[in-house]
Parts: structure tokens; sequence; C-alpha cells
């Protein structure tokens, strides 16, 4: 009985240590990651002010939870690390950890990526254009691999709202646009063939002063670009033409530098991605008509007011069915260097049409 008793006796306080033993054990230390962000472009552009104000709170929200990881940022927008010709080389080689990718000034780089570029008028909605791009950068291989091949991991996409035209003079009619100076980014200044317009490249960044020196006499951007650099004070002539949107490119990250982080710490920065996705989505469809009805009242008092106008549905019309083949043209270019362009395209319209949406020119067809 001694014996039972003493093993007893044992066995308790065994237990009694082991359990205090368990009870005083420091926490598992939290796994600090630095990584650093960047733009070309200065937080007061809304997909890029996204980055910090949804973004990185996604990803901090989803580690704070989980609790084993934290991530120390470092920021730098505007151009501090990398400029606007240098988006993609600049994350792929790690001079930023992650960075807004601009697509539209990749053509080399990223030809598959300019597909919605030589398909304007296909449509206004940039929730859907988010959407469909966003399938298909991870369902293609050849356009995933535009992102993965310049060791770059797509994480989220950036879309515009519909393009308008704003310009120094008053635009009345399609011929008013004949021979003048207008700066559009990379490849959409194609988009001026059926006017006659001369295209001068450029993007946000430079808009401004293109116009202010005489560089341009316009510009092709969109009214969310538009008021934040203020580029009523030097176009207060607003066309709007609905354009259509375009998918701009998106949040990147460094492969190499992505593959050395935890799987859970990837999930989250994946997932903080779709978050900021359709964050973007949302909010550009809201911002267009109060972006412009912005610059109108804040350029009210300018020694020329802002005036906003809308081509007539003929004008538009015959801008439409003015446009060279774009699509083809870009087909037979991307073809020729071994792309499935032709599929990708057919994939892209009908995935639109999916969506319940018939562009307003059939570019496949």
């Amino acid at each position: 009985m001694k014996t039972t008793l003493l093993n007893h006796s044992r066995i308790a306080m065994a237990a009694a240590i082991i359990t205090a033993g368990t009870i005083s054990l420091p926490a598992q230390a939290q796994q600090t990651i630095n990584l650093t962000v960047g733009s070309s472009h200065p937080t007061t552009i809304p997909w890029v002010g996204m980055i910090p104000g949804v973004f990185i709170p996604e990803v901090n929200r989803i580690l704070e939870e989980d609790g084993r990881y934290r991530i120390n940022w470092t920021e730098a927008y505007a151009g501090q690390l990398y400029g606007a010709n240098a988006t993609l080389t600049s994350v792929g080689d790690g001079i930023a950890d992650i960075g807004w990718v601009f697509s539209y000034l990749e053509g080399s780089r990223m030809p598959l990526s300019q597909l919605s570029a030589y398909t304007p008028f296909t449509t206004s909605d940039p929730e859907l254009m988010l959407d469909v791009f966003s399938e298909l950068v991870e369902t293609v291989p050849e356009l995933k691999d535009e992102w993965e091949g310049n060791n770059v991991v797509f994480l989220g996409a950036t879309a515009s709202d519909t393009y308008d035209i704003y310009t120094n003079f008053p635009v009345n009619s399609l011929n008013d646009l004949n021979g003048r100076r207008i700066s559009a980014p990379g490849v959409l200044g194609v988009w001026l063939n059926p006017v006659n317009a001369t295209a001068v490249d450029g993007t946000l960044a430079s808009f401004y002063t293109d116009i202010q020196t005489g560089v341009s006499d316009g510009v092709v951007t969109l009214a969310t670009g538009a008021l934040p650099s203020r580029m009523y004070e030097v176009a207060p002539y607003v066309t709007q033409v609905n354009m259509g949107v375009v998918f701009s490119g998106g949040i990147g990250m460094n492969l190499d530098r992505f593959e050395s982080l935890p799987e859970f710490v990837q999930q989250a920065l994946q997932q903080a991605g779709d978050v900021y996705t359709a964050a973007h989505g949302r909010d550009l469809a809201e911002r267009y008509e109060s972006a412009l009805a912005q610059m109108v009242e804040l350029g009210a008092s300018q020694s020329t007011p802002v005036q906003v106008s809308a081509l007539t549905a003929e004008q538009r019309q015959a801008w439409i069915d003015g446009m060279p083949d774009l699509a083809q043209q870009w087909v037979r270019n991307n073809e020729g260097r071994g792309l499935p362009a032709a599929e990708l395209l057919q994939t892209y319209m009908d995935t639109i049409r999916s969506r319940g949406v018939e562009p307003e020119r059939a570019w496949d067809q």
C-alpha cells in the first residue's frame, strides 16, 4: 500500500512539474519580416494609394490574427525607388520587394498583357475587367509567365476607369483633333488613329508638364488620374469619349523574395492582393462621375473654367468604326513571336461575353 501511495505521489508530483514547466515556457517568438514596397506614381493616384490604404492593412490583419509573423514595412512611393519606365525590372531585380508594375510601358517584356489596350471600346466596367484579367493571369500559362518569367509574382490587378480626352482647346467634332499633339501612355497612342491626332508618349507623371510646356495639346487619360494630378488646370476641356477600361498591371512581388517567405505569409500576401483588386474595382466604378464633378467645381474659377462635354453617339460610333483592326495587328505581331495571341484574344472576348457583356466592337470577328 505504501509503495502504491508513493508511486501515486511521484506521478502527481511529476505531472505538477510538467504542468508548471509548460505554463512557464515563454510564448513562441514572433518572426519579423522586413519588406520594401514602392511605386513609380504617388499615393494620390487611387490605385497606388490603395497599397498603403488596403493591401498593407489587410496583410497586417491576417498576420496579426495568426500571431506568428509580422512585417516591418518600408514604403517608398512617387518614384523614390524606380520610375514609370522600369516598374517590372525594378521589382524583378529586387530594388523593391513589392511594387506596382505598370504593364502599359512594358510592351516588349509583357506583350500579352497589352491585349486590352488593343481592344478599346470593349467594356467600361472596371470591376469586370479586373475580374476577367485576374482569371486570365492565373489560367493562361503564357500570360502568367510574363510575370514569373521576369521574376515577379502577380498579387493583385489594376485597371483604369474609362478613358476620355482632356485638351487645352474645345472639341466640338472629331475634326478638331486632326493634327493635334495628344499625349497618351504607351500603346494607347494608337487609339488616336481614327481622328488623325499625333500621339506623344507620356504618363500621368508627365502629362501636366507636357501640356504646360507645349509638348502636347491634350492627353488621353482617366478621371481618377486627372483629378489628383490637377490635369484640368492646363487642359480644362474634358471630352467624354468613353473608350473603355483597360488592364494596366498590378501589384507584383519579387519571386525570389516571395519564395523565401513562410507559406502562411505567402498566402496572406495573395489573399490581400485579392482584397486589393476587389476594392480597387469598386473604387474605380464609384469615382468616375464624382471625379468629373470635382474637377468642374475646382476649376470653376480658372481663367478657362472646366467644361465637360460628350461626343454625340454618331461621333463616338465614327471613332469606333474608324479604328484600324488593332486586335488582329496585335495577334499577327505576337503569333510571329510564337505566342498564342489569337487563342488569348478569343478567350478574352468569350470571357467578357460569358459575364453578360457584348463588346461594342467584336475584335475577334
